[in-house]
């Protein structure tokens, strides 16, 4: 089978697009003939093995795993005699962080727990742009933010993949949703629900005499305090991503500002969970959701994908393509 490998830490030119053994699925695993995957920002620490504290878990000196990829939506091909849930035809998406990765290849053999089957209303691009991000901002919205309806909710990168997810999702648990974003972005938050929309490059949202009731941080680099400032009584503050020193600040500040007031601030590393996978399918087929797609890849061309995607102007997900 064609896949994308590599064998050391390094920008997207240390990819290869080459052949490889198609997996053989063992008594529990299931075999996905892969149509789409996406590209997430654990693809890039998985790439450049940074921050350095990341090789602990991929690989100290190279690599762990040869085969980058996380989000899949496929076929099931084949199945291992103990494996309950699926039977081949069935089309389902996944997530693939926790065991393995590999979704940059033509197939994957995986545990059936890493895998639910597919909305029915969403294409195979579409479906693998879900997994990673949509499960990262709910999440981070109703488990870490515990999201109420009527909430004022803040999202700040409202318009990359997990903020594009975080929005509707935010709506979809009945709460007002503010977006911050860029101008060339106003458009598509205020498409998929926002009920507000901040232009970062025209005004400064920390400076507002608005107060909210949870802050969901998917990208930017104010400090802690700013977001602090913006919190109600009793607010959440959750930190997936942004700059370095915004996650830094999250990690070490948060737990003491926490523990010293009445408001909350932290951070969330997104978990892989079929139970939340299969609440996301609910939700996308309800139509309450819908995966905002920026391009689309060839496998061939996982490295541009990944040149783009560093870039950080991706509006929603930049997909790959079989």
């Amino acid at each position: 089978m064609k896949a994308i490998v590599y064998h050391k830490y390094g920008p997207p030119d240390v990819l290869e697009f080459t052949e490889i053994e198609k997996p053989i699925p063992e008594d529990n695993q299931v075999l996905v003939k892969i149509h789409a995957a996406s590209v997430n920002y654990g693809n890039l620490v998985l790439l450049k093995g940074e921050p350095f504290l990341a090789r602990f878990v991929f690989g100290l000196l190279k690599p762990k795993y040869s085969i980058p990829g996380g989000d899949i939506a496929g076929r099931v091909e084949a199945v291992g005699k103990d494996v309950m849930q699926f039977q081949p035809g069935d089309e389902v998406f996944g997530d693939l962080s926790r065991c393995g990765w590999g979704g940059f290849a033509e197939y994957v053999s995986v545990p059936e727990n890493a895998l639910a089957l597919k909305p029915a209303n969403l294409s195979f691009e579409e479906a693998a742009a879900v997994p990673m991000a949509a499960v990262t901002a709910l999440q981070a919205l109703r488990d870490k933010g515990k999201i109420q309806p009527g909430q004022k909710v803040l999202i700040n990168g409202a318009s990359g993949g997990v903020g594009t997810f975080a929005v509707q999702i935010a709506k979809s648990f009945g709460a007002e949703v503010t977006a911050v974003c860029s101008t060339r972005n106003l458009t598509i938050v205020r498409s998929i629900g926002a009920d507000h929309a901040i232009d970062y490059t025209k005004e400064d949202f920390t400076r507002k005499a608005q107060s909210y009731d949870l802050i969901l941080a998917a990208n930017g680099y104010q400090p802690i305090s700013a977001y602090k400032r913006l919190l109600s009584t009793n607010g959440n503050y959750v930190m997936v991503g942004g700059s370095g020193a915004q996650m830094f600040q999250a990690m070490a500040l948060g737990p003491w500002i926490s523990m010293t007031g009445s408001k909350k601030m932290g951070n969330i590393l997104q978990r892989q969970n079929q139970k939340d996978l299969i609440f996301m399918k609910e939700i996308l087929e309800s139509g309450k959701v819908k995966p905002v797609i920026d391009r689309s890849y060839k496998l061939s061309e996982v490295p541009e994908a990944f040149r783009y995607f560093a870039e950080g102007h991706a509006q929603g997900k930049v997909v790959i393509t079989m």
